[in-house]
């Protein structure tokens, strides 16, 4: 490839870069006599044929895009051009490094200087938004630092053009996961603050060293981005105010683009913003879900339980979960926060290309605790206290074939046989399957939810899980279940062949409900629609076995 003549003027040199979309080239335009940066398309040579329209389309949306923008802090787009069937963009060349470079040679960068980066970022940002492109995508990988001192803003690969159509899926998200603002998780429109939100986290990982919400999957990363806050800054200086500003939740209390400019000038001075302050929340988020900075976190920058909350059946520190792996004291998190896993899980079905493979990869080695549910067994616990346990046996008042278990969360339920596994989705969830998803029953249990009765909260989901394809509402109502104020939903969609499951058609059915004392449960069933004559049946014998004391 290396010395390969493109358009009869563009001579590749030497590979600068590169990641999962393609490759950077140094070039000589032998028609200028400069030399440029090129950007190859290396990802489309190993996908389907209707995926690569969709990365040509994002290529040329990308020079489009920065094209669109102008401005001194954005890398210019000088040429895009066609060689063997791809797109190759002909860009300004920055000679210098990236900001996460940076970041992973020095480990972290001064306040100062992280503000003064940001304030030129700001300013391509602004500019953009003024062009009318969000960029939705802005990391420090995309943050360049020139060895003149100038900082650039790169790759718009996969901006989006206002009054252009839409080149991604329906319910598609797009973005490095670390960085998605909290309502582009949610599955809502982005807009500006969603860009200012990736602003936030990229300075929290450039005066930290860390990405504020990477966690060990794309799925964990997703559900801390909508539900945790970020740790605690103990070198941003000057800055700090101004990063906490910029990550709050709702994008209507995030400053806009001239407040945060007047802040972060002011934190580049060395002085701490004045305006800041007014972002800063005088309160901690609900204390329900999360901690204030000082107090206790475990190693994955998540809040330990509060004494006197812990969710029904407990696991003991050193418990063994069905299929061996060590227990973890889990903490008592919002049903909000429990119920994101499941939307994320849902995105994980919608993201289309590699990060959908990526997702699928990363989903598998997170179910700690799979195994064969009715042959595992717990161990006592130390200081005598009785660990998690799980046992299953036959019921005389279950259909033929089917079992008891009883899990180590402390409820009991029917399984359709002993060939069903369990797997431990986190503190509070936990799915049940005999092929490895295909059907399932999934059972959460929320000790503190954020919600009065189970039916607001369904509403509350059926928004959020719109996106999926082809999603048709089969019920939606409340119920009395068990004597307690309940409320059953019931639905269709359609698997996409980059799910993590067999494509087709798919029906599911939910029943959730508050005990008396106020713990929500939700109980869940999902399988290929063309089983669902069985699986609805199978739901009636599980409602029915169903015990929340594991009595």
């Amino acid at each position: 490839m290396q010395g390969l003549l493109l358009a009869g003027r563009y001579r590749l040199a030497d590979s600068i870069g590169s990641g999962g979309m393609g490759r950077v080239w140094r070039a000589h335009d032998e028609v200028l006599h400069r030399t440029v940066a090129i950007k190859e398309l290396t990802a489309a040579l190993y996908v389907s044929e209707s995926d690569r329209t969709v990365l040509l389309a994002r290529t040329r949306a990308e020079a489009r895009a920065a094209a669109r923008v102008n401005h001194s802090a954005v890398v210019t787009v000088h040429d895009v051009l066609e060689h063997d069937g791809r797109p190759w963009i002909v860009m300004e060349l920055i000679e210098g490094r990236s900001l996460a470079d940076a970041v992973k040679d020095e480990t972290r960068l001064e306040p100062r200087e992280a503000a003064r980066v940001g304030l030129w970022v700001l300013r391509a940002l602004r500019a953009a938004h003024a062009a009318g492109v969000l960029h939705r995508d802005v990391k420090p990988g995309n943050v360049l630092l020139g060895h003149d001192g100038r900082v650039l803003l790169t790759d718009f690969g996969i901006a989006q053009i206002e009054g252009d159509s839409t080149i991604t899926r329906t319910g598609e998200v797009v973005g490095s996961v670390d960085y998605l603002a909290p309502e582009r998780v949610r599955g809502h429109d982005p807009g500006p603050a969603s860009d200012l939100w990736a602003l936030g986290a990229t300075l929290y990982t450039a005066v930290e060293g860390r990405s504020p919400f990477r966690r060990t999957s794309p799925l964990s990363t997703m559900q801390a981005v909508v539900e945790e806050e970020a740790g605690e800054l103990r070198y941003a200086g000057p800055l700090g105010p101004v990063i906490v500003a910029l990550l709050r939740k709702d994008p209507a209390q995030r400053p806009d683009a001239a407040e945060t400019e007047q802040m972060l000038a002011e934190a580049a001075e060395g002085r701490s913003p004045s305006e800041a302050q007014a972002f800063v929340p005088t309160q901690p988020y609900d204390t329900r879900h999360h901690r204030t900075p000082s107090g206790p976190y475990d190693s994955a920058s998540r809040p330990l339980p509060r004494s006197g909350t812990a969710a029904p059946g407990p696991q003991a520190p050193g418990a063994t979960l069905v299929g061996g792996s060590p227990g973890v004291q889990g903490a008592p998190v919002g049903r909000r926060r429990l119920r994101t896993l499941a939307l994320v899980v849902v995105l994980a079905a919608l993201i289309g290309g590699g990060t959908a493979v990526a997702l699928q990869k990363w989903h598998g080695s997170a179910d700690a605790g799979s195994g064969n549910a009715a042959s595992q067994s717990g161990d006592a616990g130390p200081g005598g206290n009785p660990s998690a346990s799980a046992s299953a046996g036959a019921d005389s008042n279950l259909p033929s074939g089917w079992i008891r278990f009883d899990d180590p969360r402390g409820y009991s339920l029917a399984l359709p046989s002993k060939q069903w596994t369990r797997k431990v989705y986190d503190a509070d969830q936990v799915d049940y399957s005999p092929d490895g998803g295909e059907h399932f029953i999934r059972v959460a249990v929320d000790p503190s939810s954020d919600f009065d009765n189970g039916h607001d909260h369904q509403l509350d989901l059926e928004q959020q899980l719109q996106r999926l394809v082809d999603y048709k509402r089969v019920k939606l109502e409340a119920n009395t279940y068990r004597d307690r104020p309940g409320s059953v939903w019931e639905y269709t969609w359609t698997a996409t062949a980059n799910s993590g499951t067999l494509p087709g058609p798919r029906r599911a059915t939910e029943e959730t409900y508050f005990s008396r004392e106020g713990v929500e449960y939700a109980i869940y069933i999902s399988s290929p629609a063309a089983d669902w004559a069985t699986t609805s049946q199978e739901f009636r014998t599980v409602l029915q076995s169903w015990r929340p004391d594991g009595g």
